[in-house]
């Protein structure tokens, strides 16, 4: 589970809504021992006080889903992990963009922007 996780290039990150619906959006991910990290990142937006950033100022509930899929459904998986996020602070936030641009060229060519969430992971659920 914690190879796949780490391994992958995107994960969808599930938040609730402060009305109590539920938020999913697909975001790039790092993994560094019981934390998982994301950054609000350069790609068009309206604004970069988004959606997920609210719903975790309320509810800092939060689950990723990694997942693999191709015809053959014998070699279907998925990963997800729960937790408790928040935006982290600026020195910590570094670390964490360090991370980020160790994994994605991308982020070193332009680094995030935006605040930088980490997950604190509770629980692991994986199939098969």
């Amino acid at each position: 589970m914690r190879r796949r996780l780490g391994d992958a290039r995107v994960a969808r990150l599930a938040t609730v809504r402060p009305d109590g619906r539920p938020h999913v959006v697909p975001c790039c991910l790092v993994l560094d021992g019981e934390t998982a990290y994301t950054a609000v990142d350069g790609k068009p937006k309206s604004t970069l006080a988004l959606q997920r950033l609210a719903n975790l100022a309320v509810h800092p509930q939060a689950s990723l889903v990694v997942d693999h899929y191709e015809e053959d459904w014998s070699a279907l998986w998925w990963v997800r992990v729960d937790g408790t996020a928040r935006a982290v602070d600026e020195v910590a936030g570094r670390a964490a963009l360090d991370l980020l641009a160790a994994k994605y060229p991308q982020y070193r060519e332009v680094p995030p922007p935006g605040p930088v969430i980490a997950i604190e992971l509770t629980g692991w659920t994986a199939w098969p």
